[in-house]
């Protein structure tokens, strides 16, 4: 795996530690930790550079993660029965390390490993009839009786009964708050169970409230550490298709189980048919539409990279070939160009003519500065 520049993974708890309070600081996620990462080698050089980075923009300062945070957030870990993982560590979910901008920390109950290149995500709605519901059982108890483990994201309705079909032959439930606060609370007996039997992942910090704004955080794992996603029952805006969207995005595979055009809750399921996904009925017409990727993991997967770090080649894809030698005014252009609308790297690169590594660098420096946005999918916008 490469994000353009060397890394390792963490060796020592001193590194761990480094690790974990660059991406619980204020204002770095995944993609920011990575584009760090990749500009000043290690978490610990990169921590030193962050105050700078704030004072040259809006933000002014920066709060950082304390040696105190991280310490006291792995001893919380350790004490509520749980584990840090990080990427490249054993168990670590092995597909999802190869999505952009992977978590580069995970908090598991139980055992991640069993997220394997055989894994399939189950979505659905919370209020899901009757028939839906069976058709999670069915469709999680049939695909673990072919080696398959279910991911899924604890919610009521399809999620609750994909996971009850497939604790004894694998399932593992991504939550959106820290790993000890169990969302809906009707589930705890099923949580405790998963950790049993599978495995309850998190990216968040430990004790964060599952709030709204992490809920798409979360169904970016469901479909990273999967091969693909099987939707039941999703009306025509839930979570459910946030999840099918990430899936397409990472290259997975989209299916999609038809249901009653009089139903609201079948209006996402049929508009993700209309748009191309794979219609299925059983939990056979899955694998028939996923076996080959099983049979050959590596040919569905992609080094996972940050938009913010691209190799020298890429880089010479756009702009000129000589080295960019005024950073600043490499900034202030990329932030001329940026407006409430998203717009990718690469256009960015193109419209300048500046080589895309320099304008990676600039979308960095001016997301920490809190002057850009970055979207899913690698969009930028201006704040």
């Amino acid at each position: 795996m490469s994000i353009g520049a060397p890394w390792q993974t963490p060796q020592s708890t001193p590194e761990l530690v480094d690790w974990l309070r660059l991406i619980r600081s204020q204002n770095i996620g995944p993609h920011t930790f990575w584009g760090l990462l990749s500009k000043y080698g290690d978490a610990a050089e990169a921590l030193q550079a962050l105050p700078e980075l704030a004072r040259r923009g809006r933000r002014r300062t920066v709060k950082l993660a304390t040696e105190n945070d991280a310490a006291r957030e792995l001893e919380q870990i350790e004490k509520y029965g749980a584990k840090p993982i990080a990427i490249g560590q054993s168990g670590y979910p092995p597909l999802l390390a190869q999505v952009e901008s992977p978590p580069p920390f995970l908090t598991v109950m139980g055992d991640a490993s069993i997220a394997s290149a055989r894994t399939i995500g189950i979505v659905g709605a919370r209020n899901a009839s009757a028939s839906g519901r069976k058709m999670a059982d069915l469709m999680a108890q049939g695909l673990g009786r072919h080696g398959v483990t279910i991911s899924s994201g604890l919610a009521r309705g399809v999620d609750t009964y994909a996971h009850k079909a497939s604790l004894e032959t694998g399932t593992v439930a991504v939550t959106a708050g820290g790993i000890n606060r169990i969302y809906p609370k009707e589930n705890t007996d099923l949580y405790h169970q998963i950790a049993e039997f599978g495995a309850v992942v998190s990216e968040m910090p430990f004790d964060a409230e599952p709030v709204a704004r992490f809920f798409p955080r979360r169904n970016r794992l469901i479909s990273g550490m999967s091969a693909g996603v099987v939707v039941i029952e999703a009306a025509a805006r839930s979570g459910s298709l946030i999840t099918a969207r990430f899936a397409l995005e990472q290259g997975r595979e989209v299916f999609a189980v038809p249901g009653s055009p009089l139903d609201q809750r079948a209006q996402g399921t049929n508009g993700l048919l209309r748009n191309g996904a794979t219609l299925v009925q059983t939990p056979e017409d899955v694998l028939e539409g996923i076996e080959s990727q099983f049979n050959d993991p590596a040919g569905m997967t992609f080094p996972f990279a940050s938009a913010t770090s691209h190799s020298v080649e890429a880089a010479s894809a756009y702009g000129s070939n000589e080295p960019e030698n005024n950073p600043q005014a490499v900034t202030e252009a990329i932030l001329e160009l940026l407006s409430p609308t998203p717009i990718q790297i690469d256009d960015l690169a193109r419209l300048s003519g500046i080589h895309i590594a320099a304008v990676s660098a600039a979308v960095l420096e001016l997301e920490i500065e809190g002057q850009a946005t970055r979207h899913p999918g690698g969009g930028v916008s201006a704040e």
